[in-house]
């Protein structure tokens, strides 16, 4: 009798740890980030290394909380789903936070925002949004701006990218007009351009943040690395990636040390 008592409590204890995740720590396994290589100034591959300001921000926050990052390259378009299904830990990628995708995942504190810029060819006469109607645009499938065209511009063609690197050869070819991306992303297209000259035709702030993604219901290394977050703010950490990687956007007051 007081081994089947023993026995059933011990089944009930496996039971308990199973159901509140018991395991292995996030502190003791290495997570794999899921991340792209072709977007600079925020997420790309310099010399062999996944480097940016998301990816260079995550490495900070890891080293504050020990945990062991090995990063991967991916499509943005599959990312997010990635994470759900447990491929990725985390997804870095200037993700913006929406309510559709927080079905989805779940994200850590904002570590930025969300500016958009319309951007083409030098020599296009496109000057503002309402010039993209009737046009082929370029947008990255599923992000912000992709939404924003479809909301803001409905009579313009959308052209749906999974990735950076082939959108702007579209837009270099003339395959497109305009191509609808983050503001340091543009910008850094019209910097590295040796091939067509670009221009950033007009950009807009969003109130949308960015955040690091995680699988719904991982609230440990959620809360591991918005701890991180703020100590990599209050240090000062924060303003130094941004200064490197982002020197022409703004600071909002939230991230100043």
């Amino acid at each position: 009798m007081r081994k089947t008592l023993i026995a059933a409590l011990t089944a009930g204890l496996v039971t308990v740890l199973s159901a509140c995740g018991g395991g292995e720590s996030v502190t003791e396994k290495t997570l794999r980030v899921g991340t792209l290589s072709d977007a600079p100034p925020n997420i790309y591959v310099e010399n062999g290394n996944f480097t940016g300001f998301d990816n260079e921000l995550l490495k900070a926050i890891a080293a504050k909380q020990n945990l062991k990052l090995e990063f991967v390259s991916t499509d943005f378009s599959s990312l997010l789903g990635q994470v759900a299904n447990n491929q990725f830990d985390i997804a870095s990628s200037a993700i913006a936070q929406t309510d559709e995708r927080k079905k989805n995942v779940d994200f850590s504190s904002p570590y930025n925002f969300e500016v958009m810029s319309i951007q083409t060819k030098d020599g296009s006469p496109i000057t503002e949004e309402k010039a993209l109607a009737g046009k082929r645009v370029a947008v990255i499938q599923a992000t912000v701006g992709d939404k924003w065209l479809s909301s803001t511009v409905p009579d313009a063609q959308a052209v749906r990218f999974p990735g950076y690197a082939p959108a702007l050869a579209a837009l270099k070819s003339g395959a497109v007009d305009a191509y609808i991306l983050d503001q340091a992303i543009a910008e850094t297209n019209v910097k590295e351009s040796t091939d067509a000259k670009l221009k950033v035709v007009k950009s807009f702030t969003t109130d949308v943040p960015h955040g690091f993604a995680v699988k719904k219901g991982n609230t440990e290394l959620q809360t591991k690395i918005n701890e991180g977050l703020k100590q990599v703010i209050a240090d000062g950490t924060w303003v130094k990636l941004h200064d490197r990687f982002l020197p022409t956007a703004p600071v909002p007051d939230q991230f100043k040390a």
